[in-house]
């Protein structure tokens, strides 16, 4: 793609000054109804299982395009959770009932999707980079991010859909109060639940 992908971006210091407000706040609307055609709109019910920055890629108009269906799991009829003994992803971006268990459905897509952002005790804006300050619209910022803590919830029942992450970014209605985030809390039970078999070359280390 012409602009390349979104973590070419985001990860380096010099250019993400060239990638202001207004194009990410589009990125984030154009990413949302991509991954909703994949679960309910395509004719195949489609989980992506490795959404991140660097599979998205931007055209010359600054629109993001959902790539790399390498490890996509494809559902077929009703089924709606599958269990594998390999977990694909990267680390960071995978959602925790995967990652532990091997349970994969829609609302692990709807994790990763919340992962690219967060924030803690009403400083939200606070992890906004300091170039976005002169282009950045506030409540879209923080609409954004709470949006984002939805889909990280640690309990895959606690997340909403796709359709209802489009639904909230479109809407100027009020969203239910989001719960601790993933791999925030109950940490001493991951030491005692585990699958049995993960294959670590499968699964790609994230660097921010």
């Amino acid at each position: 793609m012409t602009n390349k992908s979104l973590d070419f971006y985001l990860f380096d210091e010099t250019r993400s000054l060239m990638l202001d407000w207004s194009p990410r706040f589009n990125i984030i609307h154009g990413i949302a109804p991509g991954i909703l055609y994949l679960h309910q709109d395509s004719c195949l019910q489609i989980i992506h299982r490795d959404l991140k920055a660097g599979n998205i890629l931007i055209d010359s108009d600054m629109n993001p395009k959902i790539y790399d269906f390498g490890l996509a799991r494809r559902f077929v009829g009703h089924d709606t959770v599958a269990k594998t003994k390999k977990v694909v992803g990267t680390h960071g971006y995978i959602s925790p009932e995967y990652a532990v268990h091997g349970h994969i459905s829609i609302k692990s897509d709807v994790f990763s999707y919340g992962m690219e952002t967060i924030y803690k005790e009403g400083r939200s804006i606070e992890l906004m980079s300091a170039s976005l300050h002169a282009s950045c619209v506030v409540f879209e910022v923080l609409r954004s991010i709470h949006v984002a803590l939805l889909c990280v919830q640690h309990h895959a029942e606690d997340r909403p859909t796709m359709l209802s992450v489009v639904l909230m970014l479109v809407s100027n209605g009020s969203l239910p109060e989001p719960k601790q985030p993933a791999f925030f809390c109950e940490e001493s039970s991951y030491e005692h639940d585990s699958i049995q078999s993960v294959d670590e070359h499968t699964i790609t280390i994230m660097y921010a």
